[in-house]
């Protein structure tokens, strides 16, 4: 492919994600949702435009990382800490419902197998597909909507970190009962070195950004030492952890909620990622989709795969919720929340096709998943947070 080709994708990719960002606006709907259809307008399922590429997909991972640390940035941390435990279990009960929903939905397809078969792991593994939660769509719906520093929106986030956490730990270990080779132990102790290297480096970064910003308050080299930070523990979490690279990021951006200059920093990212890397992130998902090569049975099975997955995650995270004395508005506002997949599932599913747990045709019911749950988080938590509004007024 010639290089220059890029340079046409990525207009294209802007303009029409814009524009059909504007039409969501106009449409009350929100604007994530315009540029998710952009990307499946221009992309192999319609009029072919755009196809992905290895480039586009680095810009997208770009864009997810951005927009993470703008989470974090703009994360009140004595409401995470507050709200810490809590979001620990809907975390896992949003892994662990939809864990065995998946398997069992499986088995419903392509019959129960034994403890420890092949067919056993396949199952297994189709609901570890379901455990990701990808919280960035969540994040720029309630970032459009003004709601991401309420106690609702920073439990959602919270519980998006853990579950990924917990879910890549399921991941390692069903791979791990199939492959002698890989060690699952491992996992978890990377995952507890990763965070006590994050409290360790966190509060050295703290002192040292703090001191920065006193000495050099509201200058640009704050944001660029910041955007320098993100990166720099993306890549720490993703090399030598083993964690998702937007977990670093949103654990610096969590390392800087509290200097001063925070908003500034979330600002100048906003700028980057509103501009270019938002709408090619957004984009990618629907450009990923191609339902050319999909049968008759794998169609219903992917419906019923997308509906497994959107509800799981609603009464796994939901239920555990209203017992932690949400409301039931709040509470609905939490599952739906956590029901998005994204980036993660799709990881998760093709370290699956490397173990032999998955075939390739089963990735048009995870990129369904994905655009369905991607449509639908923002456009009913809209009506949520639009009904609080509309009570609010008449009170």
């Amino acid at each position: 492919m010639e290089s220059y080709l890029v340079f046409r994708d990525l207009a294209i990719i802007i303009i029409s994600a814009k524009l059909c960002g504007i039409l969501a606006r106009k449409c009350k709907a929100p604007q994530v949702v315009g540029e998710i259809i952009a990307g499946l307008l221009i992309g192999p399922s319609v009029l072919g435009w755009v196809s992905q590429s290895d480039f586009l997909a680095q810009m997208a991972e770009i864009g997810v990382i951005l927009l993470m640390f703008s989470a974090g940035l703009e994360t009140d941390l004595k409401d995470l800490v507050k709200t810490g435990p809590i979001a620990a279990l809907i975390a896992c009960s949003g892994v662990f419902i939809p864990l065995g929903c998946g398997a069992l939905l499986y088995m419903a397809f392509y019959g129960a197998s034994p403890w420890g078969s092949e067919g056993f792991y396949k199952a297994v593994f189709v609901g570890t597909i379901l455990t990701a939660t990808s919280v960035s769509i969540t994040v720029e719906s309630l970032k459009e909507m003004g709601k991401i520093k309420g106690k609702v929106g920073t439990t959602i986030l919270s519980a998006a970190i853990i579950d990924d956490v917990i879910g890549i730990i399921v991941l390692t270990f069903v791979i791990g009962f199939k492959n002698p080779e890989s060690k699952p132990t491992a996992v978890l102790a990377n995952t507890v070195l990763f965070f006590l290297f994050a409290i360790v480096v966190g509060f050295i970064s703290y002192k040292v950004f703090k001191m920065v910003d006193t000495k050099y308050p509201h200058t640009r080299r704050i944001p660029i030492a910041g955007l320098a930070f993100c990166l720099a523990m993306a890549y720490i979490a993703e090399k030598y952890f083993g964690i998702a690279d937007i977990t670093g990021a949103y654990v610096a951006g969590i390392i800087l909620c509290s200097i001063r200059d925070s908003k500034y920093i979330a600002e100048k990212m906003d700028t980057n990622s509103y501009i270019m890397f938002g709408p090619i992130f957004f984009a990618s998902i629907g450009l990923k989709t191609n339902v050319d090569s999909m049968s008759m049975g794998i169609l219903i099975f992917s419906i019923a795969f997308v509906a497994t997955g959107l509800i799981s995650k609603i009464i796994g995270c939901g239920l555990v919720a209203r017992l932690c004395k949400f409301n039931g508005r709040d509470s609905l506002k939490i599952g739906v929340g956590m029901m998005t997949r994204g980036e993660v599932a799709l990881i998760v599913s093709q370290k699956g096709l490397t173990a032999g747990l998955l075939t390739p045709v089963y990735f048009t019911s995870v990129i369904l998943l994905i655009i369905v749950s991607s449509i639908l988080t923002p456009i009913i938590l809209k009506i949520l947070y639009s009904k609080d509004e509309a009570e609010g007024a008449a009170a």
